[in-house]
C-alpha cells in the first residue's frame, strides 16, 4: 500500500508540472479516429467526450459520472460489472482522460458539465436514467437532477460531498489524525502557497492513503492519473483533498434535498475522507433514502471493497426497476 500510494503521488506530482496541451480544435464525426467496439464520442463546439457503453439488456441503463474535477473514469470500471442487466455508460468529462483537452476555464463549471451529461443522454437515446456519481460525480449527479429530473429514474450517490464547507471543516478535522509534523506541514504550505514542497507532499500522501484509497489497483491507479487534468482540479477544487479553495468551494445542496422526488442510494466507504456521519445526514434529509456503509473502505470504494459497492448498487437499481431480471 505504501508503494503504491508513493506511486500516486509521483504521478500526481508529475501531472502538476506538467505543461498542459494546447486545445484541440472539435474533431469533425468523420474524422474521428476508429476505437474499440462499445467506444465512442459525443462531438460538440467544445470538443470530443469520450464514451464508452457496456453491456444491455431490458433493465434501465445507467450512467457513471466521474469524480475529480479533472479526474478521468478508470477508477469507477467495476461498475460496469452491472452490465450484465442493462448498459452501463462510463465517460471522461470534457478535458479530462479519453476526451479533448481544454483549457478554457469558463467550461469548468457545473452547468457546463450539466450540460455535456444531458447531450450524452439525448445522444444515447435513453428517456430515463439512473445516474450513478462517485464524489464530485455525485455533486454533479445531483445538479443533473435538479436541472432534468424527468430523465432520471434514480440516483447513486458514492462518497457524497453535497455540502462543501460541512466536508472541508470534516476533512481539516482527518488532518489533525496525521502526525503532528505533517500537521505543521500542511500549516505551513498553505500559508505559503507552496503545495509543491516534498513535506506538503509527503503530508498529501499520507492523508491518501488513510481517507482516498487504501487498496488502489495499480493498473487503473496509473491510467486515472495520467489521464488527470490537474488544472480543472486546481481551477475547481484547490491543490489537495483537505486544501479547497476552488470554485465549488461554498457550494451546497443541503437545502434542496427535501425536495427530491427519485429513490436516492448514498453509499460511503467505512474510513471515507467524507466519512459516514456526514452522509447519513443528508440521507435523513432525502426523502425515502437509503445509505450503505461500505466496509473496509476509504472513498473510492470501488478499488477497495468493489464487491460490496456492487452489490449494494446492484440491490438499489434492481428494487426501482420494481423487478429482478433474469440472469
Amino acid at each position: 500500500m505504501r508503494h503504491l500510494a508513493t506511486l500516486a503521488m509521483a504521478c500526481l506530482l508529475a501531472a502538476c508540472t506538467a505543461k498542459e496541451a494546447p486545445a484541440p480544435a472539435a474533431a469533425a464525426a468523420d474524422s474521428t479516429p476508429s476505437l474499440p467496439g462499445g467506444e465512442s464520442y459525443l462531438v460538440r463546439p467544445e470538443g470530443r467526450t469520450w464514451y464508452k457503453v457496456s453491456g444491455g439488456g431490458s433493465a434501465t441503463p445507467a450512467i457513471v459520472v466521474h469524480g475529480g474535477p479533472g479526474y478521468p473514469s478508470y477508477y469507477l470500471k467495476a461498475y460496469e460489472r452491472l452490465a450484465d442487466e442493462r448498459p452501463v455508460v462510463r465517460y471522461d468529462q470534457i478535458g479530462t482522460g479519453k476526451s479533448d483537452r481544454v483549457s478554457d476555464t469558463t467550461l469548468w463549471n457545473i452547468p457546463q458539465f450539466v450540460d455535456e451529461l444531458e447531450q450524452l443522454r439525448a445522444k444515447l437515446g435513453y428517456e430515463r436514467v439512473h445516474v450513478i456519481g462517485m464524489s464530485w460525480g455525485s455533486m454533479l449527479g445531483y445538479a443533473y437532477y435538479q436541472a432534468h429530473p424527468g430523465h432520471v429514474a434514480s440516483l447513486t450517490l458514492a462518497g457524497a460531498p453535497l455540502d462543501i464547507p460541512a466536508f472541508t471543516k470534516h476533512v481539516r478535522g482527518l488532518v489533525r489524525t496525521l502526525p503532528d509534523s505533517m500537521q505543521r506541514a500542511i500549516a505551513t504550505r498553505e500559508a505559503e502557497r507552496n503545495y509543491a514542497a516534498p513535506d506538503y507532499q509527503h503530508a498529501m500522501e499520507a492523508f491518501y492513503a488513510r481517507y482516498v484509497w487504501l487498496r488502489p489497483d495499480p493498473v487503473e491507479l496509473d491510467s486515472t492519473l495520467k489521464g488527470a487534468n490537474q488544472s480543472v482540479y486546481n481551477y475547481m477544487q484547490g491543490p489537495s483533498e483537505f486544501t479547497i479553495t476552488g470554485t465549488i468551494k461554498d457550494w451546497d445542496a443541503t437545502p434542496t434535498l427535501k425536495d427530491v422526488k427519485v429513490p436516492v442510494l448514498f453509499t460511503v466507504g467505512e474510513f471515507d475522507e467524507v466519512g459516514p456521519e456526514l452522509v447519513r445526514g443528508y440521507a435523513k434529509r432525502t426523502p425515502g433514502a437509503t445509505i450503505a456503509v461500505i466496509p473496509d473502505a476509504a472513498h473510492v470504494s470501488t478499488w477497495d471493497n468493489p464487491d460490496s459497492t456492487i452489490s449494494a448498487t446492484r440491490s438499489f437499481l434492481r428494487r426501482v426497476d420494481g423487478a429482478t431480471p433474469s440472469r
